[in-house]
């Protein structure tokens, strides 16, 4: 075996494409800003004296139906991104 062959032969790694695509991180980075979206918007509810409930304040729309909303969106959009395949996949 001559050195070219040899060198070749060491230095030739396989073509391992990427897990995943440039649209899938864009995909879970939308996810997890969904996720955090939704958390912030159930945070909060805190009464100035505790002796007082305000239950407009803490069942809101945005804290019982919104927000909960976002973060099942979220979370249903990074499964979504992980498994999208990838357009340029070669078979």
């Amino acid at each position: 075996m001559t050195d070219t062959k040899a060198k070749k032969a060491i230095s030739s790694k396989p073509d391992v494409a990427p897990l995943f695509s440039r649209d899938n991180y864009r995909l879970m980075l939308l996810g997890i800003v969904l996720v955090g979206l939704g958390l912030f918007l159930m945070a909060g509810g805190k009464s100035k004296d505790p002796n007082v409930f305000n239950a407009d304040q803490v069942y809101s729309f945005t804290r019982i139906t919104l927000a909960p909303i976002l973060i099942l969106g979220g979370l249903a959009l990074e499964i979504f991104a992980i498994f999208k395949k990838s357009k340029n996949i070669n078979a």
